[in-house]
C-alpha cells in the first residue's frame, strides 16, 4: 500500500514538473499573457482585458540556442499592428500600443490625422482614430523622423495615452510580440486584427 502511494506521488510530481517545464517554454518563446491596466487603447482594449501576445512571430531566436538566424525576424512588424514592448522609460513595464511609423519614415499629426512621409495614412485601424498633438514628439506642425532600428507607436485613445508623442521611439530590441487574442473577459473574447 505504501509503495503504491509513493508511486502515485512520483507520477503526479513528474506530470506537474513536465507541465511546468512546457508552460515555461511556451511563455518564454511563443505566447505570453498580459493585462491591460489603462484606457490608452480604448476602444480596442478595455481596462482589465487580458490578452495573449505572440512572441515568436517577430523573433528570429532559436529556442535554447543563443544564436540569431540570418534573417532578422520570422515576420516584420507592419503599420497598424498592435505590439507589446518593453517601455523605453521603465524597463520593468510592458506597454501595448499600435505601430504607426517604421524606421526611416517621417510622422506628423495634423488635424487629428496621421501623415507618413507627408501623405495621410489610410491604414484602417489608424485612420479610424483621432490623434491629438501632444508631447515633445507630437507637436503641431512638426514632422519627426523615426530613427533606424526604431518604431513610432500611439495608443488608440490618443487623449489618454502616454506614447511616442511623449517619450520618443521604441527600439526594435524592446519588441516583445504582437497582440493576438483577447481571452478575458469571456464576452470580449476575440482575435485581434
Amino acid at each position: 500500500m505504501k509503495e503504491r502511494i509513493i508511486r502515485e506521488i512520483r507520477e503526479w510530481l513528474n506530470a506537474l514538473i513536465t507541465a511546468a517545464i512546457i508552460a515555461i517554454f511556451i511563455q518564454t518563446f511563443f505566447v505570453q499573457a498580459f493585462k491591460i491596466p489603462s484606457g490608452s487603447m480604448i476602444p480596442t482594449f478595455m481596462i482589465g482585458d487580458r490578452i495573449f501576445a505572440n512572441k515568436f512571430l517577430y523573433s528570429a531566436r532559436v529556442p535554447f540556442v543563443n544564436y540569431k538566424l540570418p534573417i532578422p525576424a520570422f515576420k516584420y512588424p507592419k503599420r497598424g499592428d498592435i505590439i507589446v514592448f518593453v517601455s523605453p522609460e521603465d524597463p520593468k513595464k510592458d506597454f501595448v500600443k499600435r505601430l504607426i511609423a517604421l524606421e526611416g519614415e517621417t510622422v506628423e499629426i495634423k488635424e487629428g490625422n496621421i501623415y507618413i512621409n507627408g501623405v495621410i495614412c489610410d491604414t484602417p485601424p489608424i485612420r479610424a482614430n483621432y490623434y491629438y498633438n501632444r508631447g515633445e514628439f507630437g507637436k503641431e506642425g512638426e514632422a519627426v523622423k523615426v530613427p533606424e532600428g526604431c518604431y513610432f507607436v500611439l495608443g488608440d485613445n490618443s487623449a489618454n495615452s502616454r506614447d511616442s508623442r511623449y517619450w520618443g521611439f521604441v527600439p526594435k530590441g524592446n519588441l516583445v510580440g504582437k497582440a493576438m487574442l483577447i481571452y478575458w473577459p469571456l464576452p470580449r473574447m476575440r482575435m485581434i486584427k
